[in-house]
């Protein structure tokens, strides 16, 4: 499946993996500010903020999986399969398709404060963005550099969660991955300590302990509970490469191997691709499961005042520097 955390050192980071047995294409895509996006029940938006992300395009539009947008707001859509529900249009609501909501909150907001305003207007409906296209089942991180927040719409209605960890993987919903972290509060990055039984001399028996009963497995609780306490135990330098090479270590602590997750016969989920967002920056950093060479793009190369897309097709292919042996 997926998960997504922000990261701060000088700068404000966000980004995550994509995990899937397949690919749909997708391309770096920068939408500049005057690209006009068209809503389907709401007035189309002809200026907005500009915003870089991956997408998989259908002609001119781009069908974000997550972004950042030029005043530092990033969004991600996770899988939320079997509990995100979504209504029908109502009156007195901002109806929003699914498929439009990242590129609704990021036109617009500068800010978590904003985009709670603006949630609190809206009603995600189950609009199809085509025939060949079923609504994907859903929940959303938004985060800037001060606070983060998911978004759930569940049968319930819409639910808004305040994020202190910045991490979101997939189910179950977002309040009992976060109660869940109670059953690991005794996690340590030190050397664990003896506390089974003062009658058994038991200790440590190699270096570099740490973080015992740290789950390993591919699930998404366990892959929110791995990556929340990579995350916050995370050390490293404040200037750029420093801070893009930490992230890339705490997203590749849930990363996904060819044959470890089935979910068919011969079908297996592998991380597709991992990014991370300079929010602060407009620069959009990513791996692929078979290219470890990050590739780096910066919104601000562009002319953001164009009304067309910009895109990147993903490099692909390792990336392997040789060294010539000196005889």
């Amino acid at each position: 499946m997926c998960t997504a955390a922000t990261y701060r050192t000088k700068d404000f980071y966000f980004g995550r993996t994509l995990d899937y047995e397949f690919s749909y294409g997708e391309q770096v895509a920068i939408t500049p500010r005057n690209y006009c996006f068209p809503f389907r029940h709401l007035a189309d938006m002809p200026s907005h903020y500009a915003m870089i992300g991956m997408a998989h395009l259908e002609g001119e539009y781009p069908l974000y999986y997550e972004a950042v947008n030029e005043a530092g707001l990033g969004m991600a859509g996770l899988n939320f399969v079997g509990n995100a529900y979504y209504q029908a249009c109502v009156q007195d609501k901002d109806n929003v398709a699914q498929f439009e909501l990242i590129p609704w909150i990021l036109s617009q907001c500068a800010s978590v404060g904003e985009a709670r305003r603006l949630i609190g207007r809206i009603n995600i409906t189950d609009t199809r963005f085509s025939e060949a296209f079923v609504p994907a089942q859903l929940h959303w991180m938004i985060a800037d550099r001060n606070e983060c927040i998911t978004v759930e719409a569940v049968r319930e209605g819409l639910q808004v969660y305040a994020n202190p960890v910045g991490v979101l993987t997939n189910n179950p919903p977002f309040n009992q991955q976060m109660f869940h972290l109670n059953n690991y509060m005794k996690l340590s990055p030190k050397d664990p300590q003896n506390q089974f039984s003062d009658r058994l001399p038991l200790k440590a028996y190699s270096r570099g302990m740490g973080a015992m009963g740290l789950p390993g497995d591919l699930s998404s609780q366990s892959r929110f509970v791995r990556a929340s306490f990579v995350k916050l135990h995370s050390v490293s330098g404040t200037d750029e490469l420093q801070s893009v090479n930490q992230y890339f270590h705490i997203l590749g602590s849930v990363d996904q191997q060819r044959g470890c997750c089935e979910v068919g016969s011969g079908k297996y989920e592998v991380t597709i691709y991992t990014c991370c967002c300079n929010a602060d920056k407009g620069i959009y950093y990513y791996t692929t499961y078979g290219n470890h060479q990050i590739t780096g793009i910066c919104m601000h190369d562009t002319d953001l005042s164009e009304s067309r897309l910009s895109t990147y097709p993903l490099e692909q292919g390792e990336h392997i520097l040789y060294i010539p042996a000196k005889i």
